[in-house]
Parts: C-alpha cells; sequence; structure tokens
C-alpha cells in the first residue's frame, strides 16, 4: 500500500485530507469568536486549550469522513449524495466527541462552541470541495497518458474505466496501435505519430506511456521506450496502470509471469506477527463495545424463536491455506433453512430469513460472534470473505487463480466488500476475486486500517447486506 500511495492519482487525497484538517480547525477558532463576540477576556481564556483542542476535533471529523467514504478515490456520488454523507459524518463526529468528552472531561469544548463549529465546518467543507473536486477533476492537472497498443487488451481500459470518475487524476490522450494487432478501439481515439516517440511525446506533454498491446513480440519500440524513460517519462505494463487505478487486478491482462515477478504476493513473518497483532487488539475493542447488541441480538433472536431454538449456528468455510474451520454466526434464517443439506446463496427477499433475521443481517450484528473466530485464529479483521467449501471446489475449478485468495487468512470485512456488493452467483464471485486478489497483492497495516474505517460506511448504508 506504501508503493501505492506513492502514485499521482492518490496524491490528491492527501492534499485534500491536510487542507480539511486546516479548515477544521480553524472552524473551531471561528466558533469561539461568534461564541464569545465582543468579550475579548472570555475569548483570550478558552484560547489557551485550542492548541490541542480543535486539532482533536478535526481528526475525529476526518475519521468519520473516512468511515463515510467521502476520501475514496472513485467515490461514484452526486452532490446530493456527497452532502448527505458529509452530514452523517458529522452527526457521526458529534456522537464520538460527545463520548470522548465524557471520557477525557479537559478536552470539553462546550455545546455552544461545539455547535457552531460543526456548522461552520460543514459548510466551510462543501464550498472546499466544490473547489477543490473542480480543481482535480481539470484536465490541466491531469496526469497525460498514451496507451501503446489498440487492440482487445487496450480496449478494456476504454470499456471499463469510461467513467470521469474513473479517470481522476489521469488522462487518456489517445491509442496507438502497434504492430498487427487489430484495431478495436474507436477511430476517434487512435494517435499515430509521424515522428520519433521522444519527440512525440516530448510535443504533448505526455507524463506515462501505457504499453498495452496484444502482442508484444517483436512489435515493441523497446528502445524508444528507454529513451522516453530516461527523460521522466513513466512507462507502465498495462495490467500493472489497470491494477493501480481501478483498485483490482485485470484477470484476462494477467499472466502467471508477471503475478510471479510483479511486486506484492509477499507474506513475510513480520508481516504475520502484525497483522496478527493488529487482529487481537481490533477484536477485543470491538467485543468491548458491541457485546450490549450482542446481548440485545441473543435476546431478539429468542422471543422470536422460542426456547430450544438455537441463537448461534455454526458452518463449515474455507480458510487460509485451504483449510476449513466452523465461522460462528448467530441465526438469521429458519431452522431448516437448507433441511435438503444443498448450500445455497442469500438470494434477495430471501424468504428463509427470519424478521430478527433481515434486521440483524442489515446492520451486521450476525457476522458480531466471528470475533471469536479472530481471536482463535481462524479468521482475520481484514481478507477475503469466507466461502464454503462446496463453492470453493466449483470456482478452484472454474476460476483461473482462484486458490490465490487462501494465501491469507479470511476476514470479517474486506476490500472486495468495500468495493462490490453481495454476491450470489459465479459472475459475481469472478468479480469479487479482482478485488481479493489487490489485496492479497498490496496488503499491509496501512491498507487494512483503511478498509475497517471505511466499513462504517457499509454497516451504516447497509451496503452489500441480504
Amino acid at each position: 500500500m506504501f508503493r501505492l500511495f506513492r502514485q499521482r492519482a492518490l496524491r490528491w487525497q492527501l492534499l485534500l485530507v491536510a487542507v480539511e484538517l486546516l479548515l477544521l480547525v480553524g472552524s473551531v477558532y471561528a466558533a469561539v469568536m461568534v461564541r464569545y463576540w465582543g468579550d475579548l477576556g472570555a475569548q483570550s481564556a478558552f484560547n489557551e486549550a485550542l492548541h490541542w483542542r480543535a486539532p482533536l476535533v478535526a481528526v475525529v471529523l476526518v475519521l468519520a469522513m473516512a468511515a463515510l467514504g467521502l476520501y475514496q478515490v472513485h467515490l461514484r456520488a452526486g452532490w446530493l449524495g456527497r452532502l448527505s454523507r458529509q452530514g452523517v459524518a458529522f452527526l457521526l463526529g458529534w456522537v464520538a466527541l460527545t463520548v470522548l468528552y465524557y471520557m477525557v472531561p479537559a478536552a470539553y469544548l462546550g455545546r455552544g462552541v461545539l455547535g457552531i463549529a460543526l456548522l461552520v465546518g460543514y459548510l466551510v467543507l462543501v464550498l472546499w470541495r466544490v473547489l477543490f473536486l473542480g480543481f482535480v477533476d481539470a484536465d490541466l492537472f491531469k496526469r497525460r497518458v498514451v496507451m501503446l497498443g489498440a487492440g482487445e487488451r487496450a480496449a478494456e481500459v476504454a470499456r471499463k474505466m469510461r467513467r470521469k470518475t474513473d479517470q481522476r487524476g489521469f488522462k487518456i490522450l489517445g491509442y496507438v496501435p502497434v504492430g498487427a494487432d487489430p484495431v478495436v478501439v474507436p477511430a476517434n481515439a487512435l494517435l499515430r505519430p509521424d515522428e520519433s516517440l521522444r519527440e512525440w511525446t516530448d510535443r504533448l506533454g505526455v507524463d506515462e506511456i501505457v504499453v498495452g498491446p496484444d502482442d508484444r513480440r517483436g512489435t515493441l519500440p523497446v528502445d524508444a521506450l528507454l529513451e522516453c524513460k530516461q527523460r521522466g517519462v513513466a512507462v507502465t505494463e498495462l495490467a500493472e496502470f489497470f491494477e493501480r487505478e481501478a483498485g483490482k487486478i485485470k484477470m484476462d491482462l494477467t499472466n502467471p509471469s508477471w503475478l510471479v515477478f510483479s511486486d506484492g504476493f509477499n507474506i513475510s513473518p513480520m508481516r504475520r506477527t502484525i497483522k496478527r497483532t493488529f487482529d487481537m487488539v481490533t477484536a477485543t475493542l470491538v467485543l468491548l463495545i458491541a457485546w450490549p447488541f450482542m446481548l440485545l441480538t441473543a435476546l431478539a433472536i429468542r422471543l422470536e424463536s422460542g426456547r430450544g431454538a438455537p441463537i448461534l449456528y455454526s458452518q463449515e468455510r474455507v480458510g487460509e491455506n485451504g483449510k476449513t474451520f466452523p465461522v460462528i454466526k448467530f441465526r438469521s434464517m429458519c431452522t431448516d433453512a437448507e433441511s435438503d443439506g444443498k448450500a445455497r446463496w442469500a438470494s434477495k427477499n430471501d424468504d428463509r430469513v427470519t424478521r430478527v433475521g433481515r434486521i440483524i443481517r442489515k446492520a451486521r450484528f450476525d457476522e458480531l460472534p466471528q470475533l471469536w473466530n479472530v481471536l482463535r485464529g481462524d479468521m482475520s479483521v481484514i481478507g477475503p470473505r469466507p466461502e464454503r467449501p462446496q463453492f470453493v471446489d466449483d470456482f478452484n475449478a472454474r476460476i483461473r487463480y482462484y486458490s490465490l485468495r487462501h494465501c491469507v487468512k479470511p476476514g470479517l470485512t474486506g476490500w472486495a466488500q468495500l468495493r462490490y456488493p453481495y454476491g450470489s452467483s459465479f459472475e459475481d464471485a469472478e468479480e469479487k476475486l479482482k478485488f481479493d486478489l489487490f489485496y492479497v497483492k498490496n496488503h499491509n497495516l496501512v491498507f487494512d486500517l483503511a478498509i475497517l474505517v471505511q466499513t462504517v460506511e457499509v454497516v451504516l448504508f447497509g451496503r452489500g447486506a441480504r
């Protein structure tokens, strides 16, 4: 993930966070001035502790906005959606600050100052985001990219990354046909250099050349590409470009040698130790917060189903290195949901789900007992979701590289859960694998923390639940 943060496509996020932290700190100072307008003595006395109280408010609100997905590179939402997310984030931040003030009374700002700070901060950030998003979406400030290739492989980029939000941070100038590859890209997107590649890229101001012909044997201008690279133009393989910009691995653009020699897929003993420590700490903290909800869930299931009906249920899933383990959940379906012994996915409006089950599945409370699986070491907090052996056997036989997702422990939540809705078909499993392999290839502590924070958005908005 550190490698990804070095890419230009994500630098705007760091600038966005930094400026918004400063604006929120300024909003707290402005709130003090408004609250004690004309009383310079009160303002001076209040400002003595603002040097740490104001940044605390700013950090909590930024974390809340991150949890609602407002710093995602490819957030597909209109302005009404963005405003509502920001409003929910500020509400969440207010709740978190209220709890924090009870725990640390010295940090308390006062209801009046906090209320004004939240209102001012919300309005200031709305205006800032209007300006900022217009700035980063302007072609003048985007990385200028040329695709070397105009066949089927290059056309995948044109098809899969056609939205404006998919091309945030870069602009594809066009596609250059290579060798005898059939041209699949639309004619209006083709480029045909009439001079040396170096001179041509200099004239167009190209920042990056993406290499993606269908057949590169004896057709690539290697010397010219090397000359461009020496002059500061980035030269990137198509699979790596797609992975970086889309946040997933495009299976039909990869080959076994690329997977072997590319960066990532390295799980060192140090990484295992750090991940296990992260899992233990996070699972313990979540249990301390969630135990009242777990008790209420158990009580609701008992009241609906009566004595004798199980509250929990165990189901075999496939874990790390293909080993099976019993996953534990709150029961959300009727007791005879699979009386015929046949494994099946949950469908939309599944009639096997109980009334309590519909609520706890939407709120993800049914997943909370899996914290025990995390503490036992069967699962991680972050990782690919564990699937049932019957499905895995089928996927291993039909989907290329599917077994690679089992080189890490499965997780309570993961990158695929953030980027793709609930899957209930072979096609869904194939698509989710692209995100799972991206996680397996790039996972580290920073990536895990980012996924954990953004999972709050999934829970609050109920995305992917069935």
